[in-house]
């Protein structure tokens, strides 16, 4: 049996995440009452178990200003108090424990907050001990007015074409804050810095929890030259930068290190947010059996199928995909990464992305329901670890057109996106109208709209009386977790998207010889309107061979399975209950219809 289908819980195990801010608040706090808490994902454990969850991964509850949601760290060992304390998280580990659950703690450590002890000593001098904990660097000159010109010409991540490095006038030098000027990068290339981390890394773990997701963890090595980068938006006077700071010089020394001196102790569960890497070969080095970095790490070629490249990364663009693209992606990861003995991490949301339905589907209220049971078989019959986002599991969808940029978008990216659109295209003009468009598509905020739970004010999710952070999405009286639970499936012979996901997730664990460990093979790959493939068992060929068919089209469509596969009986529906029949050698699927059958 080769490493890749050899057991662990962890490739096993169905990953829920919690955006804390957004899940629900338990706990009446002055001031604080308009975000959730550690104490409302304690109280809805027994949901999550209820579901099929294994795992709660939690964006992060550690102190800090919420300048970029809390990765933007302060105090990497204290909870921020509007979402609790220590001993909440202690009473969330307990509960977990007492449904056989376990929590996984997200680990932003290529930087912290500028709020940080560690870089308020820094800044105090050049002479202070904690100096090189970050990377400061002198500026390159003045120019003809006086001001400080960068040591390179590096963009900010998230600050839409502002410079990475910030000027810092007291000790007249600029750090690298590559994300937002109040995160600033640590120097990793400092020993100390490495052993503070990892420090932090065994106080969680003593503590109970189960393993980490890292934030950006393949940024943490850089080119130490600093060189400038290649212009590829003329327009602006700063340059993505990511050749020379992603999977940098010593990043892979840096985990081998980490994994040696931490992550080998424990049984834990980690996945690295590696984005602009999609080289199989550099990343196994991370991931594979015999790595000793990471379990898996998030790929995001899928996520960024839309995305226009010609001129390099960008989120803020638009194109028309094809299905056979996005086949391409899933099947190349599926089969490449278990030919290379690595391990999948499965997910189409997360805090960073827009709702997979209005991403990848049709999201109007008459396609709603059967595109999020698609994109639940879909990912619940993927090889690899499942990665569920909040709301994901009632089919939860981007706020509406009409929202107003200036007042309902709160992510410091969209903001940043759309000062910079007003500032570029005047008022009324087709460009600022595409702008606002961008953000209904692809804003961070989409998935940071507050669970939908119930009918009731503020959809459940606060206390009475209470402002959530963040406006509620319209459709909350319709879309909602206790209406999904309580769907009338005798009555009505079709199941709810929460119920769907629940069966599916059981089905997943009953054979998780062929859905977790199973070998993938792509059918039909040129067709634009199916996505077919066939999930055949790790451990036997006998009795173990399922076949997924999928209509990614708004109409009805026939499907002609290929000779070889004959079907035994179709075990499921994404729209119907009712038994299927399997005697048939065209495939009539309706709009958006998925159907799972076993094959002879």
């Amino acid at each position: 049996m080769s490493n890749y289908a050899r057991e662990q819980w962890w490739k096993e195990a169905v990953v829920y995440q919690v955006y804390p801010a957004s899940f629900k608040r338990n706990t009446s706090v002055d001031g604080a009452n308009g975000w959730g808490d550690v104490s409302g994902i304690t109280e809805k454990v027994p949901y999550l178990k209820s579901l099929g969850v294994d795992v709660v991964w939690s964006s992060p509850i550690y102190k800090s200003p919420q300048v970029d949601m809390g990765y933007d760290i302060a105090d990497y060992k204290s909870i921020d108090p509007r979402y609790g304390s220590l001993s909440d998280v202690d009473l969330l580990i307990k509960t977990l424990r007492d449904h056989n659950m376990k929590l996984m703690m997200d680990l932003a450590v290529n930087h912290t907050s500028d709020q940080h002890a560690w870089f308020i000593e820094s800044a105090t001098s050049k002479d202070s001990p904690k100096r090189n904990w970050y990377i400061w660097r002198p500026a390159r000159g003045f120019d003809a007015v006086g001001n400080p010109i960068p040591p390179n010409n590096w963009a900010q991540i998230l600050g839409d074409a502002n410079s990475a490095w910030a000027w810092h006038e007291p000790t007249q030098e600029f750090y690298l804050a590559l994300h937002t000027l109040e995160q600033v990068d640590l120097n990793w290339e400092n020993p100390e810095v490495r052993a503070a981390v990892y420090d932090v890394m065994a106080f969680w773990l003593n503590h109970g929890v189960a393993g980490f997701r890292m934030d950006v963890i393949n940024l943490i090595s850089k080119d130490q030259s600093f060189p400038n980068a290649p212009v590829i938006e003329p327009s602006s006077k700063y340059q993505p930068g990511e050749r020379f700071f992603t999977n940098g010089p010593r990043f892979h020394e840096f985990m081998h290190e980490m994994y040696d001196t931490v992550l080998s102790n424990y049984d834990t569960i980690t996945v690295g947010e590696t984005a602009y890497v999609t080289d199989m070969q550099e990343i196994i080095k991370t991931v594979g059996s015999t790595a000793k970095e990471l379990n898996m790490a998030f790929n995001f070629d899928h996520m960024e199928i839309a995305d226009v490249k010609t001129k390099g990364e960008s989120k803020w663009s638009l194109r028309n995909w094809k299905l056979p693209e996005l086949k391409g992606i899933i099947s190349r990861w599926q089969n490449q990464m278990k030919e290379w003995d690595g391990w999948n991490a499965i997910f189409l949301e997360c805090h960073d992305q827009a709702r997979s339905l209005s991403r990848f589907l049709n999201d109007t209220d008459e396609f709603r329901e059967q595109g999020a049971k698609l994109l639940a078989l879909l990912e619940t019959t993927l090889g690899g670890t499942i990665y569920i986002y909040q709301g994901q599991e009632i089919g939860m969808r981007n706020f509406p057109l009409h929202w107003e940029p200036e007042t309902e978008y709160k992510d410091i990216e969209s903001v940043n996106f759309w000062k910079r659109s007003k500032e570029l295209y005047p008022v009324g003009s087709e460009e600022l109208g595409r702008a606002r468009r961008l953000l209904q598509k692809k804003g961070r905020d989409h998935a940071r709209t507050p669970m939908q739970w119930t009918v009731a004010p503020n959809a459940g999710f606060t206390v009475p009386g209470a402002t959530p952070w963040m406006r509620i999405n319209e459709d909350y009286e319709t879309i909602n977790v206790e209406a999904q639970m309580s769907f009338p499936l005798q009555s009505t012979g079709k199941l709810s998207v929460w119920q769907y996901w629940q069966q599916a997730l059981e089905y997943r664990k009953l054979h998780k010889d062929v859905f977790v460990y199973g070998d993938f093979e792509e059918l039909d790959h040129d067709n634009e309107k199916v996505f077919a493939y066939i999930r055949t068992s790790s451990k036997t060929k006998e009795g173990g061979r399922w076949l997924v068919v999928m209509n990614w089209t708004a109409g009805a469509v026939e499907w002609t399975p290929p000779s070889g596969v004959h079907i035994a009986c179709w075990v499921s529906s994404t729209l119907h209950t009712a038994s299927l029949t399997s005697d048939q050698s065209i495939i009539t699927l309706q709009a958006y219809e998925g159907i799972l059958g076993r094959c002879t």
